[in-house]
């Protein structure tokens, strides 16, 4: 057997035992997640914490107990707002979007899907969620990204963001995970290239996250390096937060997959 033949096999075997874990794994979620939240929905009543204008370009951080949630608002029109976070009681704790998307075997986030820390545990759920168009897999814009978008001038990015973020909250740049962004409809294509979904998003989308462990959040309001738009202006987003809904025995987020219930309940230990 020569080696490219070898490879071959090797490869083949690989994808095999892939798709028989995909399979098992989907068996268990719903055959079809809701559709979309229909934007305009309003808060409950009285649950406003917090409310926060971040300006196009800039970054803003909060704390999130668990049980208590954040809505990212494009109040203004479209944007991209990027996120990190860690687990309030131990920096090392990360959002894992690696993990987000392997675990639920999926890069298509959206209502009633789960966003994952490196240590398996369920960080957020994603209870609402108007538009189903966020990248888990390009990340946020960085200094050399938008001088091949915008040419030489000196503007704001989501990497020094984190790191101004990170800084401030006294950590370092060990600690800043890759970030997930929402409002950017990325997909990839049959040949594996991405692609971005132009017109996808608009003014009033939304996305309401649950904290499901208490946590520290930085969100960034930073063109996407893919967006297509030749200026860069991005407008202001509101981000709110808030006091959730209790969480019911058959909430979606908590059951539909596997994948999920086995994170809650890491989460619970």
């Amino acid at each position: 057997m020569t080696v490219s033949e070898e490879t071959r096999l090797f490869i083949e075997e690989n994808k095999r035992r892939y798709e028989d874990l995909k399979a098992a794994g989907q068996k268990h979620a719903p055959k079809a997640l809701p559709g979309p939240t229909p934007r305009g929905t309003p808060l409950p009543q009285g649950a406003v914490i917090h409310a926060e204008t971040i300006p196009g370009g800039w970054y803003w951080s909060t704390p999130l107990k668990a049980g208590e949630a954040l809505r990212i608002l494009l109040a203004q029109g479209p944007a991209a707002v990027s996120m990190i976070a860690w687990a309030a009681a131990d920096k090392s704790e990360r959002l894992n979007y690696a993990d987000t998307v392997k675990v639920q075997w999926t890069a298509a986030l959206g209502k009633g899907r789960v966003l994952f820390s490196d240590m398996g545990r369920v960080m957020f759920s994603l209870m609402e969620d108007t538009s189903g168009m966020h990248d888990a897999l390009v990340g946020g814009s960085t200094s050399a990204s938008n001088r091949a978008r915008y040419g030489d001038k000196v503007l704001r990015n989501t990497r020094d963001n984190f790191i101004l973020a990170a800084g401030k909250l006294g950590y370092d740049k060990r600690d800043i995970p890759p970030a997930i962004t929402f409002f950017a409809p990325v997909r990839t294509d049959a040949d594996g290239v991405f692609r971005w979904l132009e017109g996808k998003r608009q003014t009033g989308d939304f996305v309401d996250l649950r904290a499901e462990m208490d946590l520290i959040v930085t969100l960034s309001n930073c063109p996407h390096p893919m967006d297509p738009a030749p200026a860069y202006a991005p407008p202001a987003v509101e981000a709110i937060r808030f006091r959730a809904p209790a969480p019911a025995a058959d909430d979606l987020c908590r059951t539909a997959t596997i994948e999920a219930v086995r994170g809650f309940q890491n989460t619970a230990r």
